[in-house]
Order: C-alpha cells, then structure tokens, then sequence
C-alpha cells in the first residue's frame, strides 16, 4: 500500500468506483477549447514559478475491497527537482537520480527514473498533464468549500492506460489547482487535494539530494542499473 501511494504521488504530483474498461469514450470534442483556455492559465501561472512549495491530502480507495487510506504531505519542487514528505517516507529528486527513504525500515532505494515511464513522471508535471495525450472536456462550475470551482475531465487518448479518466478541479480565482481524481481500472481510485500553495520561496539544490550522513545507520539499496 506505501508503495502504490509513493508512486501515486510522483504520478500526480506529475499529481490520482472503477468505470469498466470496456466503457465508450464519452462523445465530446477533443480538446474542450474552454478546458483549454482554463488550463492554460494554470499552466502559465505555475511555469512563472521559480520553485512551488505545496501541502497536500491524499486518499486511495477501492470500494470493491473496502480499502480506503488516507494521508497529508509536502512536496517542494524546484525546476525539474523535487523532494516529497509523507508520514512513511521521504522521496528525492535531484533532475537525474532519485532517493525513496523509508522512515520505519530507515533504508533509502535508489533508482534513475525514466521520464517515458507514467509511474516514474516528475510531479512537477502536474501543472502541465493535460498538455499531450488527453482528450479534455469541460464539465461545470460549482462551488465547494468556500471556493469558486471549474471541473474539467481528461481522458486519455491512450486506451491501454491503467485509469478511465483524470478529473480537475481548478479554483476560479487563484487559477490553481484545486484537486486531481484518477478513475482506475481495476477499482482502485486516487484523490489528492491541494490545501496551500506557496511559491518562490528560497530553496537550496542540496534539499533534493538525499545526504546519508543526516540518517545513522541508513541501509542503502542502489536499483540502478
């Protein structure tokens, strides 16, 4: 369960009951030129970021197998760099290699993620997702916890994908994202909200780098290849 979480995560943070997989295409344009238009302003506001710290809740359920798991994070992201937080574990991201810390075992696996792998995507990118390989479609506005919404729904063109679809929610105001919802195929459904947002705070290249002299004892796993 940790691991599908941290790969989740990365996903999303590139972020998230099962329609089934043989479910039509629902019929709409391709790409939504209002989605669109929505999506773009959040994608320019994010690119003029110099680095993005954010808090963030996650949930992953499965309601075949009543499973529900719920958690809170950080990520920082700096560039193509980032570091994530949870309550098991410490992800880093130098642009090339990185370190997943697992606090209760305190071993660190090292990888080189491939940027072509979709459980391997920098979290960054979820600022930019819709960019290539999604039909868009604009669903509504409404108005949830206190804020001014529109509800934007991707599918993707690639009907081998794990999930049925990706839905957005973007705060009106902020031009911000306020939550991402991935439909999986086999039930398993990953929800992220964004509680708080700050940008180009000072951070240091050094943060993205796991530092073994800061972990006594730390049992290392090199799985690159």
């Amino acid at each position: 369960m940790k691991t599908i979480i941290i790969c989740f995560v990365i996903y999303f943070l590139n972020v998230m009951i099962a329609l089934p997989q043989s479910d039509p295409t629902p019929d709409y344009k391709e790409i939504d030129p209002k989605a669109k238009s929505i999506l773009d302003k959040v994608s320019q506001k994010n690119k003029s970021y110099k680095t993005i710290k954010s808090d963030f809740a996650i949930i992953l359920e499965n309601k075949r197998e009543n499973i529900k798991d719920a958690k809170k994070g950080v990520i920082w992201i700096k560039g193509n760099k980032y570091k994530i937080d949870l309550a098991q574990s410490t992800i880093f991201f130098d642009g090339t290699t990185q370190w997943t810390y697992i606090k209760e075992s305190n071993e660190v696996n090292i990888t080189s993620p491939d940027p072509k792998d979709d459980n391997t995507l920098n979290p960054a990118k979820i600022f930019t997702l819709y960019e290539t390989g999604f039909k868009i479609r604009f669903i509504r506005e409404r108005f949830e916890k206190n804020r001014a919404l529109y509800e934007i729904e991707l599918y993707p063109k690639d009907l081998n994908k794990d999930f049925t679809k990706i839905n957005l929610k973007i705060d009106k105001d902020k031009n911000q994202i306020f939550s991402m919802k991935r439909f999986g195929k086999d039930g398993t459904d990953f929800y992220i909200e964004i509680i708080s947002v700050k940008a180009n705070e000072e951070m240091a290249d050094a943060m993205f780098v796991f530092d073994k002299s800061k972990y006594p004892k730390v049992e290392i796993n090199d799985l690159r290849e």
